[in-house]
């Protein structure tokens, strides 16, 4: 692999980082309106398959591929259903680390389960930062010092990492490129959800004011959907999922400092010392030099090692 691949996984992972982070912030804020978590996804859905429309279509082996839409239901609609649920009852902070931050242990976790290796030994301080960051952010749930349904959200925040974590690894698995797989799930997500949404669930527009309506679909139906989709999946594409779950828990931090300015949440000690070593872990399970260290004692391919999928 030409240096120049890396490179460009990184850019795309960059950019993932902070519209991921702008997700967690705006999605936080339609908890605080009268949409409910069902209207958020439909507006999500709605807007960007219409954009979708004007854009190359899937290809039409991937509507007959039953895993594609497995796919689909798992990373869009039920983690969507999940992310916008919780954020009722936790900050964006905990939207952050659980859903980020939890996924190189969730990704390591289902490789052994797959028997892919153990993570490399040089990775293992960064991966034990990562848990001594979510210990702290569980801190007041067993201090009882944790606000009301806190606990409810966090359990659906890790839920929501856990299919996500399930997600990335069976998208490498398929036989499509970025775009083909951003475009279908999208589209696929919009014809299982929206009938289903229209006719039964809960909705909160009527009680909602239009420029917030407008905000939400418009942030949600294209920004994390199409575009952070499209460079998430690319980046696992050129860099594999554990380095790029390792570099996504950056998330916490962009997003736990900025929702203290924007919307007014505390930074607390717990959480800031959460903060802080989820980055620090991040740092360290993806830094080259480990892969570098791995190859050079002769080890075998391990976590951090895998190779990028076609595209």
């Amino acid at each position: 692999m030409s240096p120049a691949v890396p490179r460009r996984g990184y850019v795309y992972i960059l950019a993932c980082v902070l519209l991921w982070s702008s997700f967690m912030l705006i999605a936080r804020l339609g908890g605080k309106t009268p949409l409910t978590p069902y209207d958020v996804l439909a507006l999500r859905l709605a807007t960007a398959s219409a954009v979708l429309c004007w854009l190359p279509r899937p290809p039409a082996a991937a509507w007959r591929d039953a895993a594609m839409w497995g796919l689909a239901l798992i990373g869009c609609v039920a983690f969507c259903l999940l992310c916008y649920g919780a954020v009722r009852w936790v900050p964006a902070a905990h939207l952050a680390l659980l859903v980020a931050g939890l996924q190189p242990f969730l990704l390591a976790l289902l490789l052994l389960l797959w028997r892919q290796g153990w993570p490399q030994r040089a990775t293992w301080p960064g991966y034990a930062l990562m848990a001594l960051g979510l210990l702290l952010l569980a801190w007041p749930l067993f201090a009882g010092q944790a606000a009301p349904g806190q606990w409810l959200g966090d359990g659906m925040l890790l839920l929501a990492g856990v299919l996500w974590a399930l997600y990335a690894l069976l998208a490498k698995r398929r036989p499509y490129d970025a775009w083909q797989m951003t475009s279908f799930v999208t589209l696929a997500s919009a014809l299982l959800y929206l009938p289903v949404y229209l006719l039964w669930l809960p909705k909160g527009l009527a009680q909602t004011p239009w420029p917030v309506i407008a905000g939400q679909a418009l942030f949600h139906g294209i920004s994390p959907a199409i575009v952070a989709m499209l460079c998430y999946l690319r980046a696992v594409a050129l860099l594999g999922p554990s380095r790029v779950a390792a570099l996504m828990a950056l998330i916490p931090v962009v997003a736990g400092v900025a929702a203290v300015p924007l919307l007014h949440e505390p930074l607390t000690p717990a959480l800031a010392g959460a903060l802080l070593s989820v980055s620090l872990g991040a740092w360290w399970v993806a830094r080259p030099a480990s892969v570098e260290r791995g190859r050079d004692r002769g080890s075998r391919p391990t976590l951090t090692e895998e190779k990028p999928c076609r595209t």
